[in-house]
């Protein structure tokens, strides 16, 4: 292979990683129109959102979504789950996506709202079946790559 040719297939790759590096995928659905946005999450008959696609909001222009959220509300005794793109936030509780801020209000209001930007679908509950398929799709790149590369 040429060094020309190395050299275009290298900053293709690098051009793919970074694009999906900057974009995050996450669930959108609503557990009281959809039973199965609930805790526990069924996410066999949802597709993932990816948040680069998601339209501008009204009252925050030029802002973008960059995390996922799920929130977790009991309104008068009724649980309901929220997954969406996060537009304004913090990943977390000072940047630790293991705690979720909490708030509780009268009338038997409690509100739990978790923002994650680690992985896409971070907003799930529980590990997701397409992170193996994302490493080894990263494996075989890298080792095509790297066999392009040596010669």
């Amino acid at each position: 292979m040429q060094t020309m040719e190395k050299c275009v297939l290298a900053v293709v790759v690098l051009c793919f990683l970074l694009q999906t590096a900057s974009a995050i995928k996450c669930w959108e659905c609503r557990s009281d129109s959809d039973p199965k946005c609930g805790d526990p999450f069924d996410n066999s008959t949802l597709a993932i959102t990816d948040c680069q696609q998601a339209s501008e909001l009204e009252h925050l222009k030029g802002v973008r979504p960059t995390m996922c959220r799920k929130i977790r509300q009991k309104v008068h005794g009724e649980w309901r789950y929220f997954r969406s793109c996060a537009y304004m936030g913090e990943p977390g509780i000072e940047g630790d996506e293991r705690f979720c801020l909490m708030r509780t209000g009268s009338y038997n209001i409690f509100m739990e709202y978790c923002t994650c930007n680690s992985k896409d679908g971070c907003n799930a509950a529980g590990l997701q079946r397409s992170n193996l398929l994302n490493v080894l799709f990263g494996t075989f790149v890298v080792g095509l790559v790297a066999h392009f590369l040596r010669q």
